[in-house]
């Protein structure tokens, strides 16, 4: 077993930490890593793995995939396949212009983007509504054009996840790090997801909150979480607010599993939930 690596920015992935390549299937790469044509001795296959952030090397052999996981912060680097929250900021004639981070350019969603839709059934968004989207293409180079998109390009459909419009709601603030585990966790079987990213707050949170009407949630690896609980009734928006507060203070302080269930608990009393 190799052990953990912290890469920089720029720095080679060596090829003794990359798994075992069988049956010839290709490697996956996942956030934070790119792949070079340049030939190197130190990367396997004949090209290089770079990373594009810092952040700790992760391998699963089961899959054939690398990623980077990235350490809490605010930044986000837009990479190809990413789940993000985008928030509509303009539209013409063929794109809606979409805010993905504070400060940077506008990403491109095409407008027939969209599962089913032509130019008849198109979605009419309007400046401050949100969309699920996937990362299509980041181009390369200064001023190069983050392309987005609503359905998977081989199926047409919105998967996984319901891409497309995010109606109602709110959404709240994360580090991307906190965002990366969130995915890495909801993915996850319910029986690995407390042992692999030590996040129990979801699954607290749904189990004090399904006697309301529970909740939907969305997360995108730009550190955004959009979260619904319109079955609450009354409760909607106490149940909202509180889910996000539960979020982002496990976020701040990097609570452990025993420290989440006792915020859950503190903070639905606090707003008188359940």
């Amino acid at each position: 077993m190799t052990t953990p690596l912290v890469l920089l920015p720029g720095e080679e992935v060596p090829s003794d930490h990359l798994p075992p390549t069988k049956n010839n299937n290709p490697l996956k790469l996942g956030p934070g890593l790119r792949l070079l044509s340049q030939p190197s001795t130190s990367a396997a296959a004949g090209h290089v793995l770079t990373a594009t952030q810092a952040g700790l090397l992760t391998t699963d052999a089961k899959r054939n995939t690398v990623s980077l996981l990235s350490f809490s912060n605010r930044r986000y680097l837009p990479t190809t396949n990413d789940l993000i929250i985008a928030q509509i900021h303009h539209s013409s004639a063929d794109y809606f212009h979409c805010m993905v981070t504070p400060h940077t350019a506008h990403a491109l969603l095409g407008q027939l983007s969209f599962e089913g839709a032509t130019k008849k059934t198109r979605p009419m968004l309007k400046q401050g509504e949100l969309v699920y989207a996937r990362v299509l293409s980041v181009g390369i180079g200064a001023g190069a054009e983050v392309e987005l998109t609503c359905v998977n390009p081989a199926t047409g459909k919105a998967e996984p996840g319901g891409l497309g419009p995010l109606v109602g709601g709110m959404v709240f603030d994360v580090s991307t790090g906190m965002a990366a585990r969130l995915i890495r966790a909801s993915s996850a079987s319910p029986d690995q997801t407390d042992a692999v990213e030590g996040l129990v707050v979801l699954s607290e949170l749904d189990k004090k909150l399904e006697s309301v009407g529970g909740f939907e949630i969305a997360v995108g690896r730009n550190g955004k979480v959009w979260v619904d609980c319109s079955n609450a009734g009354d409760s909607a928006i106490q149940a909202t607010v509180a889910i996000g507060r539960c979020l982002q203070q496990t976020d701040e302080g990097n609570l452990s599993t025993s420290e989440q269930k006792k915020l859950v608990s503190r903070i639905l009393r606090e707003m008188k939930i359940g």
